[in-house]
């Protein structure tokens, strides 16, 4: 037999190596360091580039459309200066529509008391609460065109509401959208059925987010339901209630769907919003209609910041 001899692979010198291409450990960390930093950018390119492009840059436009006179169609702009915004503040017939807002405000705030209510009560073990969940979120589900036609036939005269009524004798050939208070009326307790599934499902998930501890520690000191409201459901939504209200004030500034469809903004229920449509896209004048929408998009940030100074969010911690 022979004796196989092994002979030990020749050592490459690491000069030679790194000069063959090979990664270096220094430059292997590097290369590490600045791939972590660029991962992040390359997830939220597609979306910041889809932001700027359908957000930033129409927002852009519309200011500088707002200090011309472009009718939308033609080529040629004509810088007017601040024109258009002296017009909205000085005709009364374009700042009055805000007073339309406060029917909705008022809406808002009952729609936000009767969320707050049901909440409450699903929150404890009830029968056939997931049921009535359910019937509470299901307007908000519904499309806006298709709840406008609903409630169209609903208030027109001799319709579903005057019929019912009829049953208790109470049947009168009042029309519900044809005089601007009973139209903004009926219109602003529409928007309070669509949207109050939206404020019940905030508040419901504040409150079953309360450890489930405070309610038996509140239980076994003898607190009532209301007791419980108070000291402990109270204090730890308070966050969520901000929010509603920001919503709440923006969204009754900002309507449109509802009365659009059901009046066309006749008999008083002009929104702002419907307005800044109807110069735009009726009487061509898109100039106008942006420093319109500049106008609310201010009044909106205003409002909130004031409400954010008045109303400072703090830290719950009931626990």
């Amino acid at each position: 037999m022979t004796e196989t001899t092994r002979t030990a692979p020749a050592k490459v010198p690491r000069a030679s190596a790194a000069r063959g291409g090979a990664p270096t450990p220094d430059g292997g960390r590097r290369g590490g360091r600045l791939l972590r930093r660029l991962t992040p950018w390359l997830f939220l390119a597609v979306p910041l580039a889809l932001l700027v492009t359908f957000t930033y840059v129409p927002v852009g436009n519309m200011i500088y459309y707002s200090f011309t006179d472009w009718d939308g169609v033609s080529p040629d702009r004509h810088f007017t200066g601040v024109d258009n915004y002296e017009q909205i503040f000085t005709r009364p017939e374009l700042f009055r529509v805000f007073f339309v807002s406060f029917y909705y405000l008022a809406a808002s705030a009952v729609q936000i008391v009767i969320a707050l209510y049901f909440a409450t009560v699903l929150s404890f073990d009830l029968r056939l609460r997931n049921l009535f969940k359910g019937i509470l979120f299901f307007p908000y589900l519904v499309n806006g065109v298709a709840i406008g036609f609903v409630f169209l036939y609903f208030f027109q005269d001799g319709g579903t509401l005057d019929s019912v009524l009829s049953w208790f004798g109470a049947g009168s050939g009042h029309a519900w959208l044809g005089d601007p208070e009973s139209a903004n009326t009926s219109l602003a307790g529409v928007s309070v059925w669509r949207f109050t599934g939206l404020n019940f499902v905030l508040f419901l998930g504040a409150i079953q987010s309360i450890p489930a501890e405070l309610y038996e520690a509140a239980q076994l000191d003898g607190a009532s339901r209301w007791q419980q409201f108070r000291h402990i459901i109270a204090p730890s939504i308070r966050p969520v209630v901000s929010l509603s209200v920001i919503l709440a004030v923006s969204g009754s500034l900002s309507v449109f769907e509802i009365p659009y469809i059901m009046t066309g903004g006749a008999t008083g229920t002009t929104t702002f919003v419907i307005q800044t449509v109807k110069l735009a896209f009726q009487f061509n004048k898109t100039g106008l209609a942006s420093a319109a929408a500049v106008v609310l998009l201010l009044i909106i940030l205003l409002i909130t910041w004031i409400q954010r100074r008045l109303v400072p969010d703090e830290k719950v911690d009931l626990v």
